[in-house]
C-alpha cells in the first residue's frame, strides 16, 4: 500500500522537473507569416489606412479612451480614394478586434520621392471639428499600413538607450496654449533593401505628422508648404483644410526577414527579466514546500491507517479517513459543474495550442488576427473535448438528465461570453466605433458556433456517455456524515482568497505586458515568457487547491468538489481586482461608454480565466482524493 502513495511524491517531482525544462525555450522567434513582395523603381507602393485608435499621453501616460474610429469616418473628413474606399479582405480575428482597413489616395512609387504633394481640400463644419479636437485632446492617432508594415513614430527609450519604433502617428497635437491643432501634413519615409540589382523590398515606415495652414492655388499646387503656422479647428464656422504629404525613400540594411524587430521592444528587459524570474522562483519554491508537506504528511497517515487495519486491536478512524464513505458523494448542481469542466477543459488546450503555436513563429505579427483566428478555430474543432471530458464527468457524478448535459455543455459557457459580447457590442455601435462587429460576422460566428461546434460537443457526449463511468474506490454510506464547524481559513471567503493569490501571483507581471497590449494597441510578441507563466499557472492551481482540499478533507468537510473548483477560480477575482488597479492607474476614461467597455471585458475575461483555472483545479483534486482512498484499506 506504500507504494501507491509513492507515486505521488513521484508525480510532484516530474511535474517541477518538466517546469525547468520549460525554461529553455523562452526567447521565441517569429516567421514572417507572408511572403516578401519585390518591387522595381517606380513600381506602385499601396498605403492602406486602418482605424484610429487612442494612444496614451506622453505627459501624464493616461489613455483616455478605449473607442476605436473608422478612418472614413465622415466627422474626420480625410482624403477618400477617387473612385471610394475599398474594403481590404480581413481574418475573422482582425475584424473582431476592430481593424478596418481600406486602401486610400496616397500615391507612392519605389523609389520616388514627393515634396509636398496635395491631396486633397476638406471642409469642416463646426460639429466636426468639435469632434475631432475632441479625439485630437484625447490623443488618437491613426494607423497606416505600407507593404504589410505599419507607419510608426520614431522614439527613444532613456533606459536602454535604443530607439524603436512605435505603431501609429498622432491625428493632430495640444500645444501649449491649449490649442487642438489638426495634423494635415504627413512626412513620410520609407526604408528600402535591395535584395538583388533592381528588385527592392520595403522594411521600415515612418510618418512624421506635422500642422500647416496651407493654401493652394487654382492648378492644385501648394503655395506655402513650409509655413510654420499650425491649424485649428473653428468650431464656430466651416475651416478649410488641405491635406498634403511628402515622400523620403532611405537605403536600409535591414534585411525583410527582420523587420519588425524595430517595432517588437521590450520596455525595461531587465525589469520584466527580474520581476518574472522572482515570481517564477517564489512560486515554484512555495509549490515545491507544499508539495514536499503533504507528500509527507500524506506518506505518514497511509501508513498509520493501514498498520492499524493490520493490528487485531481496531482503532476508530481519524482525520481524513473518516468522511471515505461520503468523499465521493455527488456534488449538489453537478449537471452545472460537469458543463463547466468540460468548457474548462476545451479553454485548457486551446490556451495550450495556441501558445505553442505563437512560441513556434506560426503566429507573427505580420499576420494581422492570425492569433484571436486561432483561438476561435481551435476552440470551435476542440468542442469535442469539452463535450467528451462533461458527459464523462456528469456520469461519474451519477447524473441522469444527460439530454441537458449535452445541450448545455456547448450553450452555457459560450453562450455567456457571446451574450456579454453582443450586449457591449451596442455601446459601440451606438458610439459609431470602428470595433463594433457588423452583423454579417456576427452571423457568421453563430453559424460555426451551431455548424460545427455543437455537432462536435454532442459527438463528445455521445462517447463520453457511452464509456463507463469512473469507479470510486470506497462505497457511499446512504446517510450523509455530520460535517462539525470548519475553521476560519477553510470557510469559502478565506480558502478562497489565501489559495487563489498564488496562481495569480505566477501571471501577474504577464499580465500587466498583456493588459497594456490590448489597451494601448501595442504588439505583443513575447510568447516564451507566457508559456513559461502558464506552465507555473497550471502547477501552481494543481498543487494548491490539492493542499487545501486535504485540509478540508482532515477537518471532516466531504464537500470538496466545488470547492476545489472555486479555490482555484479564485485566481480570476486578483485578475479582475488587477484590471481595477489598472484602470485607476493607467487610464482617465472620462466617457460613459468607455468606462462600461472597459470593466465588461474585464469581467468577461475574469469569467474565462474562471473557468479554466477552476477546472485545473478540480481535475487535481480530484486525481488526488482518489489516489488517497485508494491507498488505504477499508473495512
Amino acid at each position: 500500500m506504500l507504494t501507491k502513495s509513492l507515486s505521488l511524491r513521484t508525480a510532484v517531482v516530474a511535474a517541477l522537473l518538466s517546469l525547468l525544462f520549460t525554461v529553455a525555450p523562452a526567447n521565441a522567434f517569429y516567421l514572417p507569416g507572408v511572403a516578401p513582395t519585390d518591387y522595381e523603381e517606380n513600381d506602385p507602393v499601396p498605403l492602406l489606412v486602418n482605424r484610429l485608435t487612442p494612444s496614451m499621453d506622453p505627459d501624464d501616460q493616461q489613455l483616455r479612451s478605449v473607442i476605436s474610429y473608422d478612418y472614413y469616418h465622415p466627422a474626420f473628413h480625410f482624403c477618400r480614394p477617387q473612385n471610394g474606399p475599398e474594403k481590404q479582405a480581413e481574418s475573422l480575428g482582425s475584424i473582431l478586434f476592430g481593424d478596418r482597413i481600406f486602401n486610400s489616395p496616397f500615391d507612392l512609387r519605389m523609389l520616388k520621392n514627393e515634396t509636398c504633394k496635395t491631396l486633397c481640400t476638406q471642409t469642416y463644419e463646426p460639429r466636426a471639428a468639435k469632434f475631432v479636437n475632441r479625439r485630437i485632446r484625447q490623443d488618437y492617432a491613426l494607423n497606416w499600413l505600407i507593404d504589410g508594415l505599419p507607419a510608426a513614430r520614431v522614439k527613444f527609450d532613456e533606459v536602454t538607450n535604443t530607439k524603436f519604433y512605435s505603431v501609429g502617428f498622432e491625428l493632430g497635437a495640444v500645444e501649449a496654449d491649449k490649442e487642438p491643432y489638426l495634423s494635415n501634413h504627413y512626412d513620410i519615409v520609407i526604408e528600402y533593401h535591395e535584395t538583388r540589382s533592381g528588385k527592392y523590398r520595403v522594411v521600415g515606415v515612418v510618418v512624421q505628422p506635422s500642422s500647416r495652414r496651407t493654401t493652394v492655388d487654382d492648378s492644385g499646387l501648394v503655395q506655402n508648404c513650409d509655413v510654420n503656422d499650425k491649424l485649428a479647428l473653428n468650431r464656430d464656422t466651416n475651416t478649410q483644410v488641405t491635406f498634403t504629404y511628402s515622400v523620403a525613400w532611405t537605403p536600409s540594411a535591414t534585411a525583410w526577414a527582420t523587420r519588425w524587430d524595430k517595432y517588437l521592444h521590450v520596455f525595461d528587459p531587465k525589469i520584466h527579466w527580474f520581476s518574472l524570474i522572482n515570481s517564477s522562483i517564489i512560486v515554484i519554491f512555495l509549490t515545491g514546500m507544499v508539495a514536499m508537506i503533504l507528500m509527507r504528511t500524506l506518506h505518514k497517515d497511509i501508513a498509520r491507517y493501514n498498520q492499524l487495519d493490520l493490528n487485531e486491536d481496531v482503532q476508530e478512524d481519524a482525520g481524513w479517513k473518516l468522511v471515505h464513505g461520503d468523499v465521493f458523494r455527488t456534488p449538489k448542481n453537478s449537471l452545472i459543474l460537469s458543463v463547466f469542466l468540460g468548457s474548462g477543459a476545451q479553454l485548457f488546450v486551446m490556451t495550450a495550442f495556441t501558445i505553442v503555436f505563437a512560441l513556434l513563429g506560426f503566429l507573427s505579427p505580420s499576420s494581422r488576427g492570425s492569433l484571436a483566428t486561432v483561438m476561435i478555430v481551435l476552440y470551435t474543432l476542440l468542442g469535442f473535448i469539452g463535450g467528451y471530458v462533461s458527459s464523462r464527468a456528469y456520469k461519474t457524478f451519477g447524473g441522469d438528465k444527460w439530454k441537458a448535459n449535452v445541450v448545455a455543455t456547448p450553450l452555457l459557457v459560450p453562450g455567456v461570453v457571446f451574450l456579454t459580447f453582443f450586449f457591449l457590442n451596442f455601446f459601440l455601435i451606438a458610439s459609431e466605433s470602428s470595433g463594433a462587429v457588423p452583423l454579417g460576422t456576427m452571423i457568421a460566428l453563430i453559424a460555426i458556433w451551431f455548424v460545427i461546434s455543437v455537432p462536435l460537443s454532442a459527438a463528445g457526449s455521445y462517447f463520453g456517455f457511452k464509456m463507463p463511468a469512473i469507479d470510486s474506490p470506497v462505497r457511499i454510506n446512504q446517510i450523509p456524515r455530520q460535517i462539525p464547524e470548519q475553521p476560519v481559513y477553510l470557510r469559502w471567503v478565506p480558502s478562497m482568497l489565501l489559495a487563489g493569490i498564488l496562481p495569480f501571483g505566477a501571471i501577474f507581471v504577464e499580465l500587466y505586458f498583456i493588459m497594456n497590449s490590448i489597451w494601448f494597441h501595442k504588439v505583443y510578441y513575447m510568447f516564451g515568457f507566457l508559456f513559461l507563466c502558464y506552465v507555473i499557472m497550471v502547477i501552481t492551481c494543481a498543487t494548491v487547491t490539492t493542499l487545501m482540499v486535504y485540509f478540508l478533507l482532515c477537518s471532516e468537510n466531504y464537500h470538496w468538489q466545488w470547492r476545489s473548483f472555486f479555490t482555484a477560480g479564485a485566481c480570476s477575482i486578483f485578475v479582475f481586482l488587477h484590471a481595477i488597479l489598472f484602470w485607476t492607474s493607467k487610464l482617465s476614461l472620462g466617457g460613459f461608454v468607455s468606462n462600461v467597455l472597459y470593466i465588461g471585458y474585464s469581467l468577461l475575461i475574469s469569467f474565462v480565466v474562471f473557468v479554466l483555472t477552476g477546472s485545473i483545479g478540480f481535475a487535481s483534486s480530484y486525481v488526488f482524493v482518489k489516489k488517497i482512498y485508494g491507498s488505504i484499506k477499508i473495512d
